[in-house]
């Protein structure tokens, strides 16, 4: 088994809750490593992160790994059936045809007060 793909298997066991459904393929062309990652979609949640943070630090240290193997690496992860639920929009959030629009005098009224303010620091 290559370095990244143990790394990988190695890291997302010990984040999800079901590490026996963790599937991970690696292939090689000539664009590099690419390597594809199926998890449980209760788990998904895991694997992604807060705002992909998670997911993004997981990349991040596979293209380290690449690096120092001289191989481009690239993970993607594949979305579980059913993995995706969209949320309804709740009664907070504002469409955006019905936001507040402002005027360009407005609008550059404010941006001169803020400058005002930065230049007071």
């Amino acid at each position: 088994m290559a370095d990244d793909k143990a790394f990988l298997e190695y890291i997302v066991k010990a984040l999800v809750d079901n590490p026996n459904d963790v599937k991970i393929d690696r292939t090689v062309d000539e664009m590099g490593v690419l390597i594809t990652m199926t998890v449980n979609s209760a788990d998904m949640g895991k694997i992604i992160g807060r705002q992909g943070n998670t997911a993004k630090a997981i990349r991040t240290l596979l293209r380290v790994i690449g690096m120092k193997n001289n191989a481009r690496v690239n993970l993607k992860i594949n979305e579980p059936e059913g993995g995706r639920i969209d949320q309804p929009q709740t009664e907070k959030q504002t469409p955006v045809e019905q936001a507040p629009t402002m005027s360009a005098s407005e609008a550059s009224k404010s941006v001169d007060a803020a400058l005002d303010d930065l230049k007071g620091i």
